[in-house]
């Protein structure tokens, strides 16, 4: 399937491909996983700040003044319940001050759509920059869901983060959320017959918290 998204950005650094390489691989303990979903993340952090504006200040250094620089705007993550908690720490190490809301959609195996059981984000939210956090982008329906409560709580700038996408699903945001940027670390070729990523990770979620 042909990827046609505009908006779309695949993150070729070599060490987020051998950090894939680590969270494809099942003999890959919890420990171990959650650190590579911790370096990946805080790769893709850095890559989605680039373009963040800033307000210059005047700061003291040891020997005179000089021009410094903060966030223009605030930055809210918002990781989807639960599995991307573990995206939480590496976007905090390079933003530090940002605030954390979160999202909880759980996926009917039967349907494969999801079904909403928490919300909470700040109250300034709309005026933030926010960052949706999911490591995988399957079939898109949790994840346009997500997003389709941002926008209702007025949020106007969003963009979605993930570790690994199928075609399925960034075709999925693309559809229903065409002003949305994905940024991902790896491609994956299709979904299986029950919407799972191929060749994927397996469940993001049990192999981060040792739920198997």
């Amino acid at each position: 399937m042909k990827i046609t998204h505009k908006k779309f950005y695949l993150n070729n650094h070599p060490l987020i491909k051998k950090d894939i390489t680590i969270l494809r691989d099942k003999k890959t303990n919890p420990e171990v996983f959650r650190a590579a979903v911790k370096r990946i993340s805080l790769i893709l952090a850095v890559e989605i700040s680039k373009e963040y504006h800033l307000t210059k200040i005047d700061v003291e250094t040891p020997l005179e003044k000089t021009t410094g620089y903060l966030l223009k705007q605030n930055v809210v993550l918002v990781p989807v319940l639960r599995a991307g908690l573990g995206m939480v720490s590496g976007f905090l190490e390079v933003i530090p001050d940002a605030k954390v809301g979160h999202i909880g959609l759980q996926r009917n195996e039967e349907t494969l759509e999801p079904v909403e059981y928490y919300y909470k984000t700040p109250k300034d939210i709309h005026n933030a920059r926010v960052i949706l956090l999911d490591p995988m982008l399957a079939t898109g329906g949790s994840s346009s869901e997500a997003l389709k409560y941002l926008k209702k709580r007025g949020v106007k700038n969003c963009v979605f983060a993930c570790l690994v996408a199928a075609p399925e699903g960034i075709k999925k945001i693309a559809n229903d959320h065409p002003d949305v940027s994905i940024f991902c670390a790896a491609l994956d070729k299709q979904l299986n017959e029950r919407g799972y990523i191929l060749p994927g990770l397996g469940d993001a979620g049990d192999r981060t918290f040792g739920t198997l």
